[in-house]
């Protein structure tokens, strides 16, 4: 019997799981909330686009999480720390740091301590949104094969528009990088021991959803385009990398020193680092014809289409790349930038509540029918990543009146993240990718029957949960078994290590109807806000969300 570690860096901490190769059950948990900043995120009160990280935080979870997570596994009497075997590693996405020759954080050095723009710019950090609309920009006009392979949008949410911007805002930072990292590559390389960012194996996934890389340009963008934003990023280029690699790679061995801190074998190898999303799909046991929903703090989408099937370049997507989440396949990343960030919005921020308001709340949804309270909310509290693009779109809430109850709005929030769903499914689906079924993983997904129902309901589809409360760390556990050899590949092992919960949620074909009604004025709302010159007439708009009132009130 053998034993691999899944290692998952969230948004506001970092988790472990010690996961049995034979059936993917999970012996020990782990668990490291960031201690740094706000629940872990760095933050500027001046600028509220800011979201960064402190490095030594991630460092810092990996042993904890790990530890903890070794510790909890003794209770099995199978397990010895010398029969784990692999460990696979995923973070969000995009969250470049910025490295020294040797491969070390600048944000944990004390020349630059305290500096926010030397730390790992988080995810949801989007003060480079002038940036990506340059890059937009200019990549349609210059490289338009570019963009096309990420949606023919490029966001400040990912790798190019960050490192741009901090060679406008923090040129001291930017010179004293001798290159840069997403927290997904550099975490593998910690542990195996890499001191050369030239050394560091990129992961595809990062690489080709992100960074504007395909092996059908020759990697990275040339440097002549790079030029054409500035010609120090042309520089940076010959200091990052020339070939990025799918999951059926390892992206090296645990060295001696990470060795003994853990506990665990030296030489051991480490996955590929994959976004959390990509590996949670593999955690959900994703195949085609499934849609795989990473619901958190945001929302993360992926399917996959195999590599010998024509798939069209789909707008407003955050890619399409060969190897990003299975070798030998597509893979399609979509996502919402916030879904339990609104519903957490709500119900603390405004609302001064607690877990007891959202579960009071929850209650108080439950007994409402669709329609019912007249609303309909946009989830665009952080922009929209899938299918505008546009972090610098705001939330919305239509059709209140002086009777309507916070409860009613905060259904009206969670319908909103289904209709945001429903649109990325239509989307890639009006461009060829079957969905059958949606598999959802994540705390809200494992936790929250109603807001699952809801997404049934809007969406007409069958929705599963995937059985693990940690899917992304497991996907990354599979990772591990597969380049530790216990599996020859990643269907086998899907087979063997993951499963989703007897329970599924079939949409209400009543309230469906209902919804779709809802979904016409939703989208409405979507291309009248979103689109330049899209606004059209919305005189019906409130007076249609009264009449479906009205009509579910008799």
């Amino acid at each position: 019997m053998s034993f691999v570690i899944g290692l998952d860096y969230g948004t506001n901490s970092c988790r472990a799981v010690v996961v049995c190769c034979d059936d993917g059950v999970e012996i020990g948990t782990g668990v490291y909330g960031y201690p740094s900043g706000d629940e872990g995120i760095l933050l500027d009160q001046s600028d509220v686009y800011l979201a960064r990280q402190h490095p030594g935080d991630y460092l810092r979870g990996a042993e904890k999480a790990i530890k903890l997570a070794l510790n909890e596994s003794k209770a099995c009497k199978d397990f010895q720390a010398e029969k784990v075997v692999g460990i696979g590693i995923d973070s969000t996405g995009s969250s470049p740091l910025p490295v020294n020759s040797l491969n070390q954080a600048l944000g944990m050095s004390s020349e630059f301590e305290g500096n926010l723009s030397a730390q790992c710019w988080l995810w949801k950090d989007h003060t480079s949104h002038e940036e990506a609309a340059t890059i937009t920009d200019l990549a349609r006009t210059h490289r338009p094969h570019f963009v096309a392979k990420c949606g023919n949008v490029y966001s400040s949410e990912w790798w190019w528009s960050k490192i741009w911007h901090c060679l406008k805002v923090d040129q001291r930072v930017f010179d004293s990088a001798y290159s840069w990292v997403e927290l997904c590559d550099w975490v593998p390389s910690v542990l195996a021991g890499i001191e050369d960012p030239k050394l560091v194996k990129r992961s595809v996934c990062a690489a080709g959803h992100k960074a504007l890389y395909s092996d059908e340009w020759g990697g990275l963008p040339d440097k002549e385009f790079l030029e054409m934003l500035d010609p120090r990023l042309a520089e940076l280029r010959d200091r990052l990398y020339e070939k990025a690699y799918d999951a059926s790679q390892t992206a090296g061995y645990l060295c001696s020193a990470w060795a003994k801190k853990l506990g665990l074998n030296v030489g051991i190898p480490i996955s590929m680092g994959l976004f959390d999303v990509h590996f949670g799909a593999v955690g959900c046991g994703i195949q085609e014809g499934t849609l795989v929903k990473v619901i958190g703090t945001s929302t993360c989408d992926c399917a996959i289409v195999k590599a010998d099937k024509a798939v069209e370049d789909i707008p407003g997507i955050c890619g399409k790349v060969l190897g990003s989440i299975l070798p030998g396949y597509y893979g399609i990343e979509a996502g919402q930038s916030a879904v339990g960030d609104i519903f957490k919005w709500w119900v603390e921020t405004v609302c001064q509540g607690d877990a007891t308001l959202h579960r009071e709340m929850t209650e108080d949804v439950e007994s409402m029918s669709p329609g019912e309270s007249g609303l309909m909310a946009l989830d665009w509290n952080n922009g929209n990543r899938t299918v505008l693009v546009d972090q610098r779109l705001t939330g919305a809430l239509i059709g209140q009146t002086l009777h309507t109850t916070r409860s009613e709005i905060y259904r009206a929030l969670v319908e909103a993240t289904a209709f945001g769903a429903r649109m990325i499914l239509e989307r890639i689906e009006e461009y060829g990718v079957k969905v059958e079924r949606i598999v959802c993983a994540g705390g809200i997904a494992e936790k929250n029957a109603m807001l699952m129902q809801i997404y049934a309901d809007v969406t007409g589809r069958e929705v599963c949960v995937s059985q693990s409360s940690q899917t992304c760390a497991l996907g990354a556990a599979v990772g591990a078994a597969v380049i530790a050899g216990v599996y020859p590949d990643f269907s086998t092992a899907q087979e063997a290590m993951t499963r989703v919960t007897e329970r599924a949620y079939t949409p209400d074909q009543q309230n469906h109807e209902t919804y779709t009604r809802l979904f016409g004025i939703y989208r409405d709302l979507h291309d009248g806000f979103g689109k330049r010159g899209g606004a059209g007439d919305l005189y019906a708009v409130m007076k249609d969300l009264i009449t479906i009132k009205e009509e579910i009130s008799k």
